[in-house]
């Protein structure tokens, strides 16, 4: 196991992925597929480096695909963590073409929580530029050089390591445009007195980054948004540090589109919208997901009426406690309707079963609960009616690609913003808002659902809003082209 102490560079590679000879750098070699040796050197070849998080892996794990599309093969970095999930949840027997699958220690000994991200990031600064370095160089010295670097731009400091090595850099963004001008602007956040030096609120209000942007709060600042105070500074000095480290890059491209930012990008033209990745479409291309998906709910949906099926699904994070969890199951039975309910292992705090008494029996045949779902296949299904989401961005962008409506639950970070976009901007959902109590009643829940289905005027902009979305990505699009500009960019090398 790793210790908390940084990684040495020998440390990384003596210890597992690395060994002291360059068929690590294709582990997995069982299940993924690599060039003869006497390909390497024609294809251009990006490093790609994902945060180590579900939404974050998902997209780049997209994106990767898409360049390998456009002629590159692609080493894909994921934490040791990470690997080693992404690889026990592939259901494949063949090969990845063209994606080798890396790991790298995060820091952290094996017993720790991944989910606290401010140990998370503290861990990945200390502990994978050395083994990045490593990695790189010796992918050199084997005659397989990597000749691009593109990084998550929530750890953007590793540009640093691609300029240091002689890669091209770029960053990508997972999330909504306006968030990442949202961090780019705290200096002038703080010159205006909106938050401190330190990213705290100085008040509770509403503010507007730009005309035509949608209000945010100031409770809701996605620093602030995340475990105690030190992790809270933790991941703000991180933001700081990712802000500086992105000027090296040559490109910031992002899982977004034109007309549902265009504020944003207007007034940020250096980001550049590629979007929506989708995800989940494509034979023997995995994913990315952490858990395995359970596609027998799509001969379940094929079973159910045009769109009828509320799906429910809240993403890699959210926790309910068993009070708020056994009211979400009461409502979905209330409503009446057939419902897909993704419930992680993790979802509630409570332990044993926290259905409430008999659910499982009365919603028997109506109701279907998975541990994770194929989720673009199933948004895509014809019987699906609505998307109870806590509206991460990778579920926004596969709902609205899809056509459906929301029922928005946010849970911490950007999810609010997000939920702002979707009632208030698209105009393609209804907020879902907790009682006195601090709590989402199964009453509230029904009459939503009600409420969203019978909305025929949201049901036509949720559907005006889906071609718009794949008329960007399909060929003379805007997200095409721009995916086209970075791909051309990038397949010329700077040691050339």
């Amino acid at each position: 196991m790793w210790n908390k102490k940084p990684a040495k560079v020998s440390n990384c590679l003596n210890k597992r992925p690395f060994h002291s000879d360059l068929s690590t750098i294709y582990v997995m070699a069982e299940v993924h597929n690599c060039d003869s040796r006497a390909d390497m050197g024609v294809l251009p070849h990006a490093l790609v480096l994902p945060y180590p998080a579900q939404g974050h892996v998902i997209p780049l794990m997209e994106l990767s695909h898409c360049l390998v599309d456009h002629g590159f093969r692609i080493t894909f970095v994921n934490t040791e963590f990470n690997h080693d999930r992404v690889v026990a949840a592939l259901q494949i027997d063949g090969t990845m073409e063209q994606i080798n699958l890396v790991s790298v220690p995060d820091g952290l000994d094996q017993e720790e929580d991944r989910n606290d991200l401010g140990r998370l990031t503290e861990g990945l600064m200390k502990t994978m530029p050395l083994c990045l370095e490593e990695l790189i160089r010796k992918s050199s010295e084997a005659g397989d050089r990597i000749t691009c670097m593109i990084v998550d731009e929530s750890i953007a400091w590793a540009l640093e390591i691609a300029k240091k090595m002689g890669l091209r850099p770029a960053a990508f963004w997972p999330a909504s445009a306006q968030l990442l001008a949202t961090l780019l602007s705290i200096p002038e956040l703080t010159s205006k007195g909106v938050i401190d030096a330190d990213g705290a609120a100085t008040r509770q209000e509403m503010f507007q980054l730009g005309p035509g942007m949608p209000p945010m709060n100031t409770a809701h600042f996605v620093w602030n948004c995340i475990g105690d105070r030190r992790t809270q500074c933790t991941v703000f000095n991180c933001i700081l540090d990712n802000n500086r480290a992105i000027e090296i890059s040559e490109f910031v491209i992002c899982n977004s589109f034109k007309e549902i930012e265009e504020p944003v990008f207007a007034s940020a033209p250096r980001i550049l919208p590629v979007g929506p990745l989708l995800t989940g479409l494509r034979p023997r291309r995995p994913a990315g997901h952490f858990w395995p998906e359970d596609t027998t709910c799509m001969s379940w949906l094929d079973e159910q009426p045009l769109s009828s099926v509320i799906y429910a699904s809240f993403g890699s994070f959210t926790i309910f406690d068993r009070r708020q969890f056994q009211e979400l199951a009461l409502g979905l039975e209330a409503t009446g309707r057939p419902f897909l309910w993704v419930v992680r292992p993790d979802l509630t705090t409570a332990s044993g079963d926290a259905y409430p008494p008999g659910f499982e029996a009365r919603v028997a045949g109506r109701g279907r609960m998975v541990a994770w779902s194929p989720q673009h296949r199933v948004l895509a299904h014809p019987s699906v009616g609505c998307f109870l989401s806590h509206c991460g961005w990778n579920s926004t962008m596969e709902g609205i690609s899809n056509g459906v409506l929301f029922l928005c639950w946010p849970y911490f970070a950007d999810q609010f913003l997000n939920q702002s976009f979707i009632c208030d901007v698209w105009k393609v959902g209804l907020r879902l808002m907790p009682d006195e109590s601090g709590i989402v009643k199964q009453e509230r829940i029904k009459s939503k659902v009600e409420e969203l289905l019978g909305d025929e005027e949201m049901r036509s902009k949720a559907l005006l809003l889906k071609d718009t979305a794949h008329r960007n990505i399909s060929r003379g699009g805007s997200s095409s082209q721009n995916l086209q500009a970075f791909v051309d960019a990038m397949k010329t090398s700077t040691k050339d």
